[in-house]
């Protein structure tokens, strides 16, 4: 069994795509997932599968709860030795957690506007690019940020999912605690 960490995006913000993480559970047990732990009301979930291949968990996932809750929403999931290492790589270590941010990808983006993307400057923020994350620093905090989760999705053309540095260690601690 692999561990993977499921991250959907834009549920249950400012009482919209409302989903009980209870409700959430259950529909996941049906899908034949395991070990099944949400964490916070955003859409975090840590499970075990069989399965080898995370897109077709992320589009199992995302089919389930359009059918399940009537909402289309973006569903992220990797592996958590994958989340692991995007942690472990994160160029922003000495800062403050409070200020560093994950934007983790779906798919790899393409370079050239990856390169079009690091011509700019911004006041407040400094990011990296890697072909699954953007580690973003903010120092006035993401939710004032122009570099936010809908800036690198239009920018790079891909779809993308936003976590703190706390959620996501958070997720590889409770991922740890299902594999040991």
């Amino acid at each position: 069994m692999i561990t993977y960490i499921a991250l959907l995006r834009g549920i249950n913000v400012s009482g919209k795509n409302k989903i009980l993480m209870a409700d959430l559970k259950q529909m996941l047990l049906q899908l034949g997932l395991s070990n099944i732990t949400t964490y916070i009301q955003s859409g975090n979930v840590v499970f075990t599968s069989d399965e080898v291949d995370a897109t077709v968990l992320s589009e199992k996932i995302h089919t389930q709860i359009l059918n399940t809750f009537k909402l289309d929403v973006p569903v992220l999931v990797v592996a958590s030795s994958t989340l692991q290492t995007i942690f472990n790589n994160n160029p922003f270590l000495s800062e403050e957690e409070k200020e560093i941010y994950f934007v983790l990808l779906a798919t790899t983006p393409n370079a050239t506007l990856v390169s079009e993307i690091n011509k700019g400057t911004y006041a407040t923020e400094k990011f990296t690019i890697t072909d699954h994350c953007v580690y973003l620093h903010c120092l006035n905090g993401f939710g004032k940020a122009k570099c936010n989760n809908n800036f690198f999705e239009r920018k790079l053309k891909v779809q993308a999912t936003t976590r703190n540095y706390k959620t996501i260690a958070k997720l590889i601690e409770i991922s740890k605690n299902i594999e040991a």
